[in-house]
């Protein structure tokens, strides 16, 4: 694999059979869901990186030796991490993402546009003071869009780097969203970063974050075959 495959599964392609490939660990935290949404998209995730591993690796999905561990607690709800691949896991609303790359660090983040959030109050705690200004250019219909077209390019980097959500994203400057995605300014990062916004239904927006020197193509994937697929 040279480029980033980015597979995508929906909600509908849960089958529950596929808690047979999950771990101890894996299982334990889908039981621990209140909500049925909540455990399909754990579920999927799951199934999509284990099966995507296995073809890799060639080995059964129920083989791939994940590691959930996090750096903080130690419990088993970190970015997952496995030997020979590089990836990283996103859902929303319908939409669940795997992105998956050998050797560059990857970083996906999707989200649903909700329209109806105050993207002004969160832009005062997520946004750098040049992007707030320009997120006031949008009319109050557009400005949601725009508003989650900048979080999930922060977020997608903060994935990549492994920093997540201790990172104070107002510090993380990015393109516009009328603009190609792209990392402008991050005081004391200095490497090089790879962005890319990617085309999923005007109902989402999407990001991938890419630590490479090197351009990197990117392959987006329906996974609904993949997890139809029997023994």
């Amino acid at each position: 694999m040279t480029a980033v495959e980015v597979w995508w599964a929906k909600i509908g392609d849960v089958r529950w059979e596929l808690i047979a490939e999950l771990d101890e660990a894996e299982r334990g935290r889908l039981a621990a869901y209140a909500r049925q949404e909540d455990k399909d998209r754990f579920l999927l995730g799951c199934a999509v990186t284990r099966r995507v591993l296995g073809i890799h690796l060639m080995i059964p999905p129920s083989d791939v030796r994940l590691d959930r561990k996090c750096e903080d607690c130690g419990r088993p709800h970190g970015k997952v991490k496995v030997e020979g691949m590089q990836l990283s896991v996103s859902h929303s609303g319908d939409l669940i993402g795997v992105a998956f790359h050998p050797t560059a660090p990857v970083g996906l983040d999707v989200e649903k546009v909700d329209l109806g959030i105050d993207a002004n109050s969160l832009a005062v705690v997520s946004l750098a003071e040049s992007e707030t200004k320009e997120l006031t250019k949008y009319e109050p219909a557009d400005r949601a869009r725009a508003f989650t077209t900048y979080w999930t390019r922060k977020e997608a980097v903060v994935k990549a780097t492994g920093d997540g959500m201790r990172t104070d994203l107002r510090r993380l400057v990015v393109s516009p969203p009328d603009q190609p995605a792209a990392l402008l300014e991050w005081p004391g990062y200095d490497g090089r970063v790879q962005l890319d916004d990617l085309e999923i239904g005007s109902d989402y927006a999407a990001s991938l974050a890419i630590l490479s020197p090197d351009p990197v193509t990117v392959n987006s994937i329906d996974a609904a075959p993949l997890l139809k697929q029997t023994g």
